[in-house]
């Protein structure tokens, strides 16, 4: 009776398993309804976001103390950023609006972030690279694609500035760099809307066309 319980277990979740593969919402009325939405982590503005938090968190656990209430206003500025991006995405499929409204909270957390990281340069005395200075540009150009790949940027050897000055400096950039792909989302967003409508629209279009088909010809 035990090894009949398990084994149904394990079909049940064998069953699962193969649902899980597929997509949930895989219907043509889903498609009318609730539109193209999710897939946040193809955007390139969140993708900026979320290795940002990570590199915020590592900033921050090396050069800013815990009792230093901008250790936690960085790091909960950049969680804000990347978990608004998605959660906009996702709410994509019944609110237009919301998805705006959290792409632009998304936006002003990047702007506090970049501020926060141009204020820990001045307090520790350290240089805030300019546009047009070879650092900044190499930093602009790196497009580090893991946090890995960053620290070892941070941690070159015989490179220009200590690592706190080049963390912090590169923390801005990537900061100034997924504010304007966040600026861009929201403008395709606002294009978006202007074209598709938004739920409501869809809701009324959908039901208009099913009347349409469902009613029977007249003689």
């Amino acid at each position: 009776m035990n090894r009949d319980n398990g084994q149904n277990r394990q079909n049940g979740n064998a069953d699962f398993a193969d649902r899980q593969d597929g997509r949930a919402l895989d219907s043509d009325a889903s498609g009318r309804i609730y539109g193209q939405h999710s897939g946040y982590r193809n955007l390139k503005a969140y993708q900026i976001a979320e290795l940002l938090y990570a590199f915020t968190c590592r900033f921050c656990e090396r050069y800013i103390p815990f009792s230093d209430r901008h250790h936690d206003q960085m790091v909960q500025a950049a969680r804000s950023s990347y978990q608004n991006i998605a959660e906009g995405s996702e709410d994509s499929a019944t609110s237009k609006k919301l998805e705006m409204n959290l792409t632009n909270v998304a936006c002003s957390s990047l702007g506090e972030l970049h501020k926060d990281y141009v204020k820990c340069l001045e307090r520790r005395n350290l240089r805030h690279w300019q546009q047009g200075e070879a650092e900044f540009e190499e930093a602009r150009q790196l497009r580090p694609k893991s946090l890995s790949e960053a620290a070892a940027w941070v941690n070159r050897k015989g490179a220009a500035g200590t690592p706190e000055e080049r963390a912090a400096n590169l923390g801005a950039i990537l900061c100034a760099q997924a504010h304007w792909l966040a600026e861009r989302l929201m403008n395709r967003q606002a294009q978006d809307f202007e074209k598709g409508g938004g739920f409501s629209e869809r809701l009324h279009q959908a039901r208009t066309t099913a009347r349409t088909k469902n009613t029977p010809p007249s003689f």
